[in-house]
């Protein structure tokens, strides 16, 4: 399967991109260098160089890299992209699914997307489901917190949770 990388710098850092002809696959937060970047978005980008888009075939990932940045600039934007999650398990995918549908600028609880499941008591299955999300951003995980009120985890960690929370907050 063809896969295409993009990295591209915004007002907080260098974002990277990842996406197979199926949709987007993942998805690196800013990060200060591109090659940190690059690094992120897994074997597969440090493998094949060759397939790194230019600014003319970004086009590739359609507006996406500008919607990104405008997210990033706290402008209400929304992801309805094309995923590819071939490479998730049927759970992830549900808990996923149910994670896409909270609205921008609000946050659940663990507890809530595992009712939301069916599964009362997954809410720790839940948060490990979150933890391997590829694609932050597009798929909020950052707006799942714990009952206590409290954030819980974040793959990118805490400090970018909050921050993802806040662009949100300020873009409402």
């Amino acid at each position: 399967m063809e896969m295409r990388y993009f990295i591209f710098d915004t007002s907080l850092g260098w974002v990277g991109i990842l996406g197979s002809q199926k949709g987007l696959r993942k998805l690196a937060l800013p990060q200060p260098e591109p090659e940190q970047t690059l690094h992120l978005l897994d074997e597969f980008a440090l493998k094949s160089r060759d397939k790194v888009l230019n600014e003319a075939e970004a086009g590739w990932f359609g507006d996406l890299p500008e919607r990104i940045k405008d997210y990033l600039n706290g402008k209400l934007v929304s992801f309805p992209d094309k995923l590819d999650l071939s490479e998730a398990s049927p759970f992830q995918k549900k808990v996923w699914q149910v994670d896409r549908s909270i609205p921008y600028g609000e946050t659940r609880t663990y507890a809530w997307v595992a009712a939301k499941l069916g599964m009362p008591k997954a809410a720790r299955a839940v948060g490990q489901a979150l933890g391997r999300n590829p694609l932050p951003i597009i798929i909020p995980c950052h707006r799942v917190i714990c009952s206590s009120g409290n954030l819980g985890g974040f793959g990118a960690g805490i400090g970018w949770k909050q921050r993802l929370l806040e662009i949100e907050a300020k873009a409402l």
